[in-house]
């Protein structure tokens, strides 16, 4: 039940700050798909747009019921999203090589954007309920396989990209649940030293491609090289005050492959410049301060938690974009949350969000 009264402890500077970088991301969208030729707009702005509506109506749902009653459902929801990704294995929608979809009709909902909502409340509400949290070890890999069960479902589809975004998500919650700093330095050391059979045995050769062209773009420009060029000319493009909006070339004329996805940030630093970029990061990172400011004035360790796993992912995929579009890091089918074309990443980010919106509003309440 929903107390009128909450609608006061509602934080509406994180609630404002969403929804200007999501309009961002329209007026991008917008640019990038516009037709000049026939002056019309890309069917993908009106699928963007019908999934901000969708979107704000899962925060709406997310930020009315409580948190708890949510968490105490995390098993049921986690069981129901691995179905999910299972079926899409089986009967999913393929595109562009990888099954990731399910065909709604109307929309095709990717189920792997919906997991990180799904993992963020099933490892809270287990840390949350184990009073040694995360220190010993027997609870943490316990808790590990939560991880492991959706990873190697999306890592299947093949979508690595999200599958990774999970890691942080998990040790987030890890982190502030009580992880021994000692146990985190083994699981550095670890990875360093499986890097070298995973680039043997696990990776593929199209992402030993993107690795070898992020060092390297020149040794194959017109071909895996190609986006990660293009992408530094449009960032650098921009100058100062950039372009203009709607008169970039890089993004106008399709120089940039997918600019509406995976490079909508290009896009930004060419047509705003270095101004839209600074006011973009500004809001982005009002966002996450804001966020974590939920975090500590939860009143429960479980709100703690959700939060900080849900703002872990966030920021990672924030970041991570940023510096792949400016030629910073290999090139990954990682979109920016709130910004970047996807209508699944845009209703999953804005239901995270109602979640962060959900712990900070309750924070008086018993």
């Amino acid at each position: 039940m929903f107390e009128r009264r909450l609608i006061s402890h509602v934080d509406w500077v994180l609630f404002g700050a969403v929804l200007a970088i999501a309009g961002f991301g329209l007026a991008m969208i917008y640019s990038t798909t516009f037709d000049v030729i026939r002056g019309t707009v890309g069917p993908q702005f009106w699928t963007q747009l019908y999934a901000v509506g969708l979107g704000l109506f899962a925060l709406l749902i997310c930020l009315v019921v409580d948190y708890r009653r949510l968490a105490e459902r995390s098993l049921a929801i986690y069981i129901a999203l691995a179905l999910l990704l299972l079926y899409v294995l089986l009967f999913g929608v393929t595109a562009g090589g990888a099954r990731r979809w399910i065909n709604l009709g109307f929309f095709n909902l990717q189920p792997s954007e919906f997991a990180k909502i799904a993992l963020a409340l099933t490892v809270a509400m287990f840390f949350a309920e184990n009073r040694h949290g995360a220190r010993e070890v027997r609870d943490l890999l316990f808790a590990a396989g939560f991880l492991l069960v959706f990873a190697v479902l999306i890592a299947r589809e093949p979508d690595l990209g999200t599958a990774v975004t999970l890691v942080p998500i998990f040790l987030g919650i890890a982190f502030v649940a009580g992880l021994r700093t000692r146990f985190l330095a083994w699981l550095i050391v670890l990875a360093l030293v499986a890097a070298p059979v995973a680039w043997a045995f696990a990776l593929k050769d199209y992402q030993k491609s993107r690795i070898e062209t992020f060092l390297d773009p020149e040794k194959d420009a017109q071909g895996a090289g190609y986006q990660q060029i293009q992408a530094r000319i449009t960032v650098g493009s921009g100058g100062l005050t950039g372009k203009g909006y709607m008169q970039g070339t890089q993004g106008q004329f399709k120089f940039l492959p997918v600019a509406h996805n995976d490079f909508i940030y290009s896009v930004l630093a060419e047509e705003l410049g270095f101004v839209g970029v600074l006011v973009t990061l500004g809001l982005y990172l009002l966002v996450i301060v804001r966020a974590l400011d939920a975090a500590k004035l939860a009143k429960d360790r479980l709100g703690a938690y959700l939060v900080v796993g849900l703002v872990s992912g966030f920021s990672f995929q924030v970041i991570y974009n940023i510096t792949m579009s400016a030629g910073l890091a290999p090139v990954k089918g990682l979109t920016l949350p709130l910004m970047s074309y996807g209508g699944s990443s845009m209703i999953a980010t804005l239901a995270s969000f109602g979640l962060i919106l959900n712990v900070r509003m309750r924070r008086f309440t018993n």
